[in-house]
């Protein structure tokens, strides 16, 4: 039976005891502040980034990997007998991620068997795609139940979030700076997701975070009323930010398991501190 190896890249935010548990190979993006450069979840962590950015003059910026650090990997995992790779990666609508790591594949065409996939989604959006594919191939599924599971959970999971601040939106080009200006004076809170499409959207604008956290579970409710459900709650540099969200789901859901994830400093650099993300599927 061929075995197989699942990669990912650092956005996936999957904690390294989980990537070394499961074996999950991971290709890091990077962060810059200035003319310093940073792996990240490999020379910059989460507490370290949020800190930097703090007290960082200007937003740091972000860069993918090149095809050729995807090549290594796959060359690598490549030696090892009857190997089959399957490579999960930060929406295409984001970034070069998912290209770059298509043409690590093509070059390999001939001699491996990978398959790469667009998550359309980011932080632990695709991170739970990565850790179920890398349980199944513990278990000695196959890929193709390891990539029918991977579609429906693509098709199953809702996500949405909060922003404490529309500063690091207005500053990535998510929304103009009038609009920025305006929804802070009136404690204006978007609620965002990604899209079917792989793209960051507002699904509503409302005032004060209470009213946010009561529309998000009014939003999960139109999927996952009356169902029992995987939760996972992530954060930036603040967990207590998560906290409200996290009590009014377990008020409302049929809660069957409940993790809590830290987003790492790319996704960070765009959405900043104080955010509270939901990420809620069926639990079959």
């Amino acid at each position: 039976m061929a075995s197989i190896r699942i990669v990912t890249d650092s956005t996936a935010d999957i904690s390294l005891e989980l990537r070394e548990r499961y074996g999950i190979e991971m290709v890091p993006l990077k962060v810059h502040f200035g003319q310093e450069m940073y792996k990240d979840a490999v020379t910059i962590q989460a507490e370290e980034f949020y800190g930097k950015l703090s007290q960082a003059a200007q937003l740091p910026t972000t860069s993918q990997p090149s095809p050729v650090e995807f090549l290594d990997v796959y060359k690598r995992l490549n030696k090892e007998p009857d190997t089959q790779i399957i490579s999960i990666h930060l929406s295409a609508a984001m970034s070069g991620t998912y290209q770059s790591a298509v043409l690590a594949k093509n070059m390999m065409e001939e001699e491996a068997n990978i398959t790469v996939i667009d998550s359309r989604s980011a932080t632990y959006g695709f991170g739970l795609l990565v850790i179920t594919a890398a349980k199944m191939a513990e278990e000695g599924r196959s890929s193709e139940e390891i990539l029918a599971e991977i579609e429906r959970l693509q098709s199953d999971r809702k996500l949405y979030f909060l922003v404490d601040t529309l500063e690091f939106l207005q500053k990535g080009g998510r929304i103009g700076k009038a609009a920025a200006l305006f929804g802070t004076l009136l404690n204006i809170k978007p609620i965002l997701s990604i899209d079917d499409e792989g793209q960051v959207n507002s699904v509503d604008k409302v005032r004060g975070h209470k009213k946010a956290v009561a529309r998000v579970v009014e939003l999960l409710k139109r999927d996952f009323e009356g169902k029992p459900v995987h939760v996972v709650i992530g954060y930036s540099n603040d967990k207590a930010a998560a906290d409200e969200l996290l009590t009014s789901i377990q008020a409302n859901f049929d809660v069957r398991s409940l993790d809590y994830n830290v987003i790492g400093p790319v996704v960070g650099t765009h959405v900043g501190h104080g955010v509270a993300l939901s990420i809620m599927w069926e639990a079959k």
